[in-house]
């Protein structure tokens, strides 16, 4: 299976913690919730971590035209 975009990571992720927040899943079904949210989150991050890098990047060669 292929990573999520960081768009689909971040719906799914959204869609456990209100899952979460509503209480009624059992403890089996919480641990799996909590695991895949886990998940999700280090993909977000990472994700976000390396577009920051771009954009230093591109900041940085920015600075160096002018």
């Amino acid at each position: 299976m292929a990573e999520p975009t960081f768009e689909e990571a971040q719906k799914e992720l959204e869609a456990i913690v209100t899952r979460l927040e509503r209480g009624d899943a059992g403890v089996d079904e919480l641990t799996k919730l909590w695991e895949r949210g886990e998940e999700l989150y280090r993909i977000c991050a990472t994700k976000l971590e390396v577009v920051h890098g771009k954009i230093e990047e591109l900041r940085a060669l920015e600075e160096r035209a002018t």
